[in-house]
């Protein structure tokens, strides 16, 4: 009996609660179940919580006396195999003050109280100094106790859809925090010394009525998430490109009237900045932000879009709606990855309305065919923004820096040595290349290049090249080519993130795929699978499979369930008759696409509730 037990994990959940005076209810028959009082009893008091609550982490004198005979009985309940409690949710309740005594619950690190009457905080809160979550939204603070800014190892603070109308200038003594989310308040500023945070990843900070950002917040150089969507901003700091890793900026529905340059943002992948008072975009923005995907820039006052817009190589979404552009430029035809081009609301005379309500694929198609045409006089009906030559002359001129290196070393039609040095990518687009010379992928390792982007080209297969930057490439992009085969080579790739074989001739994939190891994102929509291939359900950190457009016609569910980080899974128009009702126990799928397959169950109405109606109905649906 004197062996080591395994301890139980202690959780208490207290939500809605109307609870008997008994504390013996606070005790939970299984080990992993959590907390939850619902039962009916006389309601409390809004102020009102069990004093056992305050006293759980105390041992318990029954248990302590307990003889031989009845820890027998039920050994996991005896004093020394309990744990103290760590998470406590309190939330959905009408809680209109916490009792100072939780500063006895000092074991703490998770306390969820959003959706209360919360008007203040007792400064005992600051005696938790295991806490790492904490979650205040939903109620009526104003401000927060000094004490709180206390806390040495809070990572997550939630203050949202509360009455803030400042922050405690001691909000930046929060040295490990994370992410803070301020959002739906009536702020009007940030105090000087934010900054000081500087490992914040996520600053949420929309619906507020802040005017002016902090010189200080281009000081948090990890941040990735910077939301400041409704406000009353007027300028964004010059300098945020000291926030190099930032990824995803909110700016929308604000008083913004021209945009920086980004110069150092070269991690930026999304700027929504619509609703503004934005009248042109900068072309050093175009050459600073190569990895930008999505750019919304509707409901502004826009004249002109740069020729330089065909510098954003990776742009997916480009929305100008609502503005007052009158010429589209034809470079906009050599971006091969947009996808969605929306201009509507705009006087657009060059370009009739009826191809512009046809959509993206066939307005650059047009500008396509204008650019290929023989350079006319300059401002004649080549549709560009003032610019006289063909559409390769234009990229070359802008695009590849002269095209040939001064050295000749690199081939014609191939970026350059300082292209590949200041963007780490190389890309060649809209070339209808076949092949690429061994020397183009020596030079790139040699500039230590890390994104490869051939899509919009006629290669048959993964060039042989391409081995010498296998320990460099995190992103690899063939969308848009004839390749039917995958050599075994690719199994090589160490640090490969995100690949993008879309839109090409395959129909399997070699087995040593599955040891891609790295791999979290995998396009291979619009190719002739015929099953979603075997190799796929090893890879253990992919995340977002993208498989739609084939002919796949069933799903193999224990594969899928081996796949433990799987979120996203797109399997839109493919062949499936038949949905296994299993599917719905794969929590893990977050995002699930299956709209366009023949089966019969579920049915449409609903597939366009989104996953999580699909997945309950599936779940519904397993035999018991």
């Amino acid at each position: 009996m004197c062996g080591p037990y395994p301890r139980r994990r202690r959780y208490y959940q207290i939500r809605e609660f109307q609870m008997a005076s008994s504390a013996d209810e606070l005790e939970s028959e299984d080990p992993d179940d959590e907390l939850d009082l619902d039962d009916p009893a006389p309601e409390p008091s809004p102020d009102d919580l069990p004093q056992k609550l305050y006293d759980i982490n105390d041992v318990d004198e029954d248990s302590k006396a307990a003889n031989l005979e009845q820890l027998c009985i039920k050994e996991e309940d005896a004093w020394w195999n309990q744990v103290p409690i760590t998470n406590l949710d309190l939330s959905s309740n009408t809680l209109s003050r916490l009792s100072p005594k939780i500063e006895n619950l000092m074991t703490l690190t998770v306390l969820i109280l959003h959706d209360n009457a919360l008007v203040e905080l007792p400064p005992q809160i600051g005696k938790l100094e295991k806490l790492t979550r904490l979650n205040l939204s939903h109620n009526k603070l104003s401000q927060l106790p000094r004490e709180l800014f206390s806390l040495p190892v809070l990572r997550h603070l939630n203050i949202s859809y509360n009455e803030f109308t400042e922050l405690n200038p001691d909000v930046s003594d929060l040295h490990m925090l994370e992410w803070l989310d301020a959002s739906h308040n009536k702020l009007q500023s940030l105090p000087g010394g934010i900054g000081f945070l500087v490992r914040l990843t996520s600053l949420l900070l929309p619906y507020n009525h802040i005017k002016e950002l902090p010189p200080d917040l281009v000081n948090m150089r990890v941040l990735q998430k910077l939301d400041l969507m409704q406000n009353d901003i007027i300028k964004l700091p010059d300098d945020m490109g000291l926030i190099r890793k930032l990824e995803c900026l909110y700016i929308q529905h604000n008083d913004i009237k021209e945009l920086p340059e980004f110069e150092g943002n070269e991690a930026l992948t999304e700027v929504h900045a619509s609703n503004n008072y934005i009248t042109s975009i900068p072309k050093g923005l175009c050459t600073n932000l190569p990895h930008l995907k999505i750019f919304d820039l509707r409901d502004n006052q826009i004249t002109q879009l740069p020729d330089e817009v065909c510098l954003l190589r990776n742009l997916q979404r480009l929305d100008v709606s609502n503005n007052s552009i009158s010429v589209l430029p034809v470079t906009l035809s050599s971006l091969a990855h947009l996808v969605n081009l929306q201009v509507e609301g705009n006087p657009i005379k060059t370009i009739r309305r009826d191809i512009i309500q046809c959509g993206t694929t066939r307005i650059l198609k047009v500008l396509q065919d204008r650019a290929q045409a023989q350079p006319k006089e300059k401002g004649g009906a080549n549709g560009g923004s003032g610019s006289g030559g063909s559409l390769t002359e234009t990229m070359d001129a802008l695009r590849l820096g002269g095209g040939q290196t001064n050295d000749g070393i690199m081939p014609e039609n191939f970026p350059d040595r300082y292209k590949l040095r200041h963007t780490h990518t190389l890309a060649v687009n809209l070339e209808e290349l076949t092949n690429v010379p061994d020397q183009v992928f020596e030079i790139a390792r040699s500039e230590n290049v890390n994104v490869v982007d051939f899509a919009r080209n006629k290669l048959g297969t993964l060039p042989n090249g391409l081995q010498y930057m296998r320990d460099l490439v995190k992103e690899l992009v063939l969308s848009h080519n004839l390749i039917s085969f995958v050599p075994q080579f690719i199994s090589q790739f160490t640090r490969i993130t995100f690949l993008n074989l879309s839109n090409n001739l395959l129909k399997e994939l070699p087995k040593e795929f599955g040891v891609l190891n790295t791999l979290r994102e995998l396009n291979i929509a619009n190719n002739r699978f015929d099953c979603i291939p075997s190799c796929l359900y090893e890879l253990q950190r992919l995340e977002i499979l993208v498989a739609s457009e084939n002919h796949i016609k069933e799903l193999n569910v224990s594969g899928l369930k081996a796949m433990s980080c799987l979120a996203t899974l797109d399997l839109r128009n493919n062949d499936i008759e038949f949905i296994p009702p299993i599917l719905g126990n794969l929590t893990n799928i977050t995002h699930l696409e299956l709209i366009g397959n023949p089966f019969r169950q579920p049915r449409h109405q609903i597939l366009i509730k989104g996953t999580e109606s699909i997945m309950s109905y599936l779940r519904d649906r397993i035999p018991t």
